[in-house]
């Protein structure tokens, strides 16, 4: 008899295959005295440099198949293996107690990984995942057992494991695995980010329900919704075949978007730019055929490393985007670290609500010395292409007028030099704070361009943290108070002359694209997956149509009115 699990779906796709579940090889080393330390701490130090060598390759695979960013994730492994915290902390419990390495090990990487898991900021909390599965390499060296492959699969097969790591995850078999299922994880922990890269259908955090699924067991993986069916019927199997097979149909048919102009029915062109986090992501900008860059998150070059990038580095990565983007627009936004970003290297203040302290265009004009090397990168790239410099989290025009006074200062200094810098350089801000919305009319006057970044203004506006999962029924991107602060900015930025984008995640929402088209936003950026599925729609939409439609939606009361509003419409036109 069939029956249905739910989870948090994680990479798109439709998957019909037999289950392989991932027996995991828990084993808790027990403390044992042992006489000879030195001979102890030897071995403890021989398995970390074996496990170093493993990793290593599989940095050097993922490189390959992936791209740096992702092979990031195995620099951060090696950069954990020599971190004293874990490894010298436990050679210190061998020579002071003589306890066996493996139990030391253990005992110093449980007490890392509880605290992080007990932290608020989600991203400190998955990190734990990365902590444990060092460690689990480490003591598998230690007890001559072999760390898992994936091997013996000889036929097509949906994963089921309790977690999978990021090692897991680069070595999955692509000849065989169709999609995988893990009992815990989120849509940020890494395996997710890499099956998303993969363009392998994934479910997350189905709970233990799902640790009751065997090897061999028939299943359905809807990973557009998060269903996992165990052993359907047969009307299920044909219903899901069917849906399966239209579900790669439309794929294949959004291909033929990717050389369209982004235009709607009534012939109104709008920009649609993908965000991208480093090179790696920009085939795939390319391969959606986007219509430029909205947003490089430049924090990713500061993360998973030991120091700050130097500006001869930053400036080869900026100008090597520019030159590929070919004379398409690319926004760079500049350092955005704080909040859930933090860097290990870089000693930032404790504070109750990092949230709202010290963080983006705040902490860059607290660290002159950080954003003067990263705008001199910038304007030394700006002769490579059409690059918008943007920064994040502009509150009061005291800030931008701040920001730009060093900009210029660093101009300046450039053009002494005798250094080529583009004639024509736009300058704009993120509008993610209430405060910002509000002051639209006075900040539209000293920028080029407003990017609405509705993530931060969301749950600013709402007073509700995105990350914490009992007020998240108030992140609602569709609310008509949402929707008015964002035709408050439009219109500011119009009265002036000024574009306006969005580059948070409601600008890839089916749900929420004619809305913002109707309200007059004139750049989307979004993920590169999002590019053609957002393009084939606006092709549909009639913007004078939307314009009146959108009004509408201003006067309606919840968010669920919206939706309702919004859906039937488009139900109507199809």
């Amino acid at each position: 008899m069939s029956h249905l699990l739910t989870g948090v779906p994680a990479s798109p796709g439709i998957a019909i295959a037999k289950a392989y579940r991932l027996e995991m090889e828990e084993s808790i080393p027990q403390r044992k005295e042992i006489e000879d330390k030195a001979a102890e701490m030897r071995r403890l130090k021989e398995a970390i440099e074996s496990a170093k060598v493993d990793i290593d390759r599989i940095r050097e695979q993922t490189l390959e198949r992936l791209g740096p960013k992702k092979a990031e994730i195995f620099e951060a492994h090696l950069f954990l293996l020599d971190d004293p915290e874990l490894t010298d902390a436990a050679l210190a419990r061998i020579e002071r107690e003589g306890v066996c390495a493996e139990f030391a090990l253990y005992d110093v990487a449980a007490a890392i990984m509880d605290a992080l898991r007990s932290m608020d900021n989600e991203m400190l909390r998955e990190r734990a995942a990365d902590v444990e599965d060092i460690t689990r390499r480490v003591i598998n060296k230690l007890e001559g057992r072999a760390h898992h492959t994936f091997s013996e699969l000889s036929d097509e097969a949906i994963l089921f494991a309790k977690d999978l790591t990021p090692s897991d995850t680069a070595q999955l078999n692509m000849d065989y695995i169709r999609g995988f299922v893990t009992e815990m994880g989120s849509r940020t922990s890494h395996s997710a980010i890499m099956a998303r890269s993969l363009e392998l259908a994934a479910v997350v955090g189905a709970g233990t329900d799902a640790s009751h699924i065997r090897t061999g067991d028939t299943v359905i993986l809807d990973a557009t919704s998060g269903k996992i069916i165990v052993n359907p019927s047969r009307n299920q199997m044909e219903d899901y075949s069917e849906r399966k097979r239209k579900y790669e149909d439309d794929v294949l048919r959004m291909k033929s978007y990717v050389d369209r102009p982004s235009v709607t029915a009534d012939e109104v062109h709008v920009e649609l730019a993908g965000n991208i986090g480093g090179i790696d992501d920009l085939e795939k900008v390319l391969a959606n055929g986007a219509d430029g860059i909205g947003l490089f998150r430049t924090e990713f070059l500061y993360m998973g490393r030991s120091t700050f990038p130097s500006e001869e580095e930053q400036y080869s990565v900026y100008k090597h985007v520019l030159q590929k983007m070919n004379g398409k627009r690319v926004v760079i936004r500049t350092l955005d670290i704080g909040g859930d970003k933090e860097l290990s290297y870089m000693q930032l203040p404790q504070e109750m609500n990092p949230f709202l302290g010290l963080r983006a265009i705040r902490l860059c004009l607290d660290r002159e010395d950080l954003f003067r090397t990263q705008l001199r990168a910038l304007l030394r790239a700006s002769a490579h292409g059409k690059l918008a410099i943007m920064f994040p989290m502009i509150s009061i025009l005291s800030e931008l007028r701040e920001a730009k006074r060093i900009l210029n200062e660093e101009r300046i200094r450039l053009e002494q030099e005798g250094v080529m810098i583009a004639s024509e350089l736009e300058v704009g801000i993120m509008i993610e704070t209430p405060a910002a919305a509000l002051a639209a009319d006075l900040l539209a006057e000293e920028v080029d361009f407003f990017s609405i970044g509705t993530n931060d203004l969301i749950q600013y506006t709402m007073a509700a943290d995105r990350m914490n999962e009992s007020v998240s029924y108030l992140y609602q991107p569709h609310h008509p108070v949402i929707l008015r602060m964002v035709q408050l900015v439009i219109q500011a930025a119009d009265h002036r002359g000024k574009w306006v984008g969005m580059c948070g995640e409601m600008a890839g929402d089916a749900s929420a694209i004619p809305l913002l088209l109707g309200l007059g936003l004139h750049e989307f950026s979004m993920s590169a997956s999002s590019v053609l599925p957002a393009r084939e729609l606006l092709s549909r939409l009639s913007k004078q149509e939307w314009s009146r439609l959108a009004v509408e939606a201003l006067s309606m009361s919840s968010q669920q009115e919206v939706l309702d509003f919004v859906n039937n419409q488009l139900r109507s036109e199809a």
